[in-house]
C-alpha cells in the first residue's frame, strides 16, 4: 500500500491497482476510505479486533494515545475535571456544548425528579437469586425499565428521538437508583428512596449507605472523588462497550436496549472489570506476605501480570490516572487510611513502575483502573459493584453515541465481514454410514 498524495492511497492486489481517498479528521488523524473496496475489487480487509479500523466518524471524544490526550467535545479532560462536574459534562457529551446556566438547571432538575423507580420493578429485583452478579441485574433492569415506559423505547426511530431528551435524563437518573437497590437487595438491607434535594453523587451515596437510624453524610473529598470517577469514565471513544452500543443502535434498537447491551459488553474482565482485578491482585500480594517487591520481579520475568498498568490505547501516562492519583491521596488521607496494607502495596508498585526502567521503557504507567480501584475500595464499594460504578459513569457517553447514530440519516446497520476458515463444501453423510 502506497500513499499517492495527501488525498489518495493506492492498493495493488491481484495484479490490479485501486485508488482510495484519504479522510483527515479535525485533529489530523488520517484514514484510508475503503468503503468501496469490496465493490470495486471483490476484496475485504482483515483486521482482527478492529485495531486499525475506523468504524465511524464521531464528534464526541478525541483520544491520542501516543501523547496521552483525552478531550470531550474538544475540551481537555484536565479542564473538565478541575472546573466541571459529572452532570454538566454529561450534558456536554450528549448535546455537544457546555450548557448555559438555565440549560444546566433544567437538565439537573429533570435528573433529580426522575430518580424514583416504578414500584413494580421491586418484583424484578426479587426474581434474581442472592448471588446474581450486579452487572447482570443492571443490564436486565435497564432493559426492563423500557417496558415500564414504552413511549420512550418504541424502536421507532422518529418517536425515540422525539422523546430523547426525556429518556436521556431519565436513564442517567435511574441508573444509580437501580445500582443502589441492587447493592441493598443483595445485602438484605431496606431500600432507601432517593431525595430530590440531593445532588447527583450525594443521592447515590445516600441510597447506597444510609440506614434508617443513621443518615449517610459524605465527606467532600469522597464526593469529589466519586464525581471524578464518573466524569473520567463518561466516554472513551470506540471501546468495546461503546462500539457495542453503536452496533445495536445501528439496527434501530431503542436507547434502553442499546445501553443494556453496553452494560453486558462492559461486564467483561478485559474491559470494565479491570479495576476489580487491581484490588484482587493487591489482596493476593498481601495474603502472600509480600510488600510487592517479589511480585514486581515475577512480573518482570513474565510470571505475573501487573494489573492496572499500561493501556491498550495510551502509550503515555493515562491522563485520567494523573487526575485520580491526586484525588486518591486526598480521599485516603482524609479517611485515615495512610497505613492501609493494600494502599502500602499499591504505593510501592506505583513507585517501582514510575522509576524502574523495565516499566518506563515499556510505558507501563499506572492507568485509571489502578487508582479508581483503590478509591472504590476505600469508599467501601463492594468488589462486584466496581463495574457498576463504571457503567454509571459511562452511561452519558453511550447515550451520546446512540444519539449520533440515530440522528445520522445515512447510517447503515453494522455488518462486519469475515474470512471463513472452515470446511469446504461437503456431501451429507446419512447417519447409518457414519463411522
Amino acid at each position: 500500500m502506497t500513499s499517492d498524495n495527501k488525498d489518495t492511497a493506492k492498493i495493488t492486489a491481484l495484479g490490479k491497482e485501486y485508488s482510495f481517498p484519504i479522510i483527515t479528521g479535525t485533529e489530523n488523524e488520517s484514514a484510508i476510505d475503503t468503503r468501496t473496496l469490496r465493490k470495486v475489487s471483490g476484496l475485504i480487509t482483515y483486521d482482527e479486533a478492529y485495531g486499525n479500523t475506523g468504524s465511524c466518524m464521531s464528534k464526541i471524544t478525541f483520544v491520542d494515545g501516543e501523547e496521552g490526550i483525552l478531550r470531550y467535545r474538544g475540551y481537555p479532560i484536565e479542564a473538565l475535571a478541575e472546573h466541571s462536574n459529572f452532570i454538566e459534562t454529561s450534558y456536554l457529551l450528549i448535546y455537544g456544548e457546555l450548557p448555559t446556566e438555565s440549560q444546566r438547571d433544567a437538565f439537573s432538575r429533570e435528573i433529580a425528579n426522575n430518580a424514583m423507580l416504578h414500584e413494580g420493578m421491586k418484583q424484578v429485583f426479587k426474581g434474581f437469586p442472592m448471588n446474581a452478579h450486579p452487572m447482570a441485574i443492571l443490564s436486565s433492569l435497564l432493559n426492563s425499565l423500557g417496558t415500564y415506559h414504552p413511549k420512550m423505547s418504541s424502536n421507532n426511530r422518529v418517536q425515540d428521538l422525539d422523546l430523547f431528551d426525556e429518556a436521556a435524563a431519565f436513564l442517567i437518573s435511574k441508573v444509580r437508583t437501580i445500582a443502589a437497590m441492587t447493592y441493598r437487595t443483595k445485602k438484605g438491607l431496606p431500600l432507601i428512596y432517593p431525595r430530590s434535594d440531593f445532588r447527583y453523587v450525594d443521592n447515590f451515596l445516600h441510597m447506597m449507605f444510609t440506614q434508617p437510624y443513621d443518615p449517610y453524610q459524605p465527606d467532600e473529598n469522597v464526593r469529589r472523588a466519586l464525581n471524578l470517577i464518573f466524569l473520567l469514565h463518561a466516554d472513551h471513544e470506540q471501546n468495546c462497550s461503546t462500539s457495542t452500543v453503536r452496533m445495536v443502535a445501528s439496527g434501530g434498537a431503542n436507547l434502553f436496549a442499546s445501553v443494556a447491551a453496553g452494560v453486558c459488553a462492559l461486564w467483561g474482565p478485559l474491559h470494565g472489570g479491570a479495576n476489580m482485578a487491581v484490588i484482587q491482585m493487591l489482596q493476593e500480594i498481601h495474603a502472600s506476605g509480600d510488600d510487592g517487591s517479589k511480585f514486581i520481579e515475577r512480573a518482570k520475568s513474565g510470571q505475573e501480570r501487573l494489573m492496572g498498568f499500561g493501556h491498550r490505547v495510551y502509550k503515555h501516562y493515562d491522563p485520567r490516572a494523573k487526575i485520580l492519583r491526586d484525588a486518591a491521596a486526598k480521599v485516603l488521607d482524609n479517611l485515615g487510611m495512610k497505613k492501609d496494607p493494600l494502599l502500602d502495596i499499591a504505593r510501592h508498585l506505583e513507585e517501582k513502575a514510575l522509576s524502574d526502567d523495565y516499566f518506563v521503557s515499556r510505558k507501563l504507567y499506572p492507568n485509571v483502573d489502578f487508582y479508581s480501584g483503590i478509591i472504590l475500595q476505600a469508599l467501601d464499594i463492594p468488589l462486584d459493584m466496581f463495574t457498576v460504578i463504571f457503567a454509571i459513569g459511562r452511561l452519558p457517553g453511550w447515550i451520546a453515541h446512540w444519539k449520533e447514530v440515530a440522528e445520522d440519516p445515512h447510517a447503515r446497520i453494522h455488518r462486519p465481514r469475515q474470512i471463513y476458515m472452515g470446511e469446504a463444501k461437503r456431501e451429507f453423510v446419512p447417519l447409518e454410514e457414519r463411522g
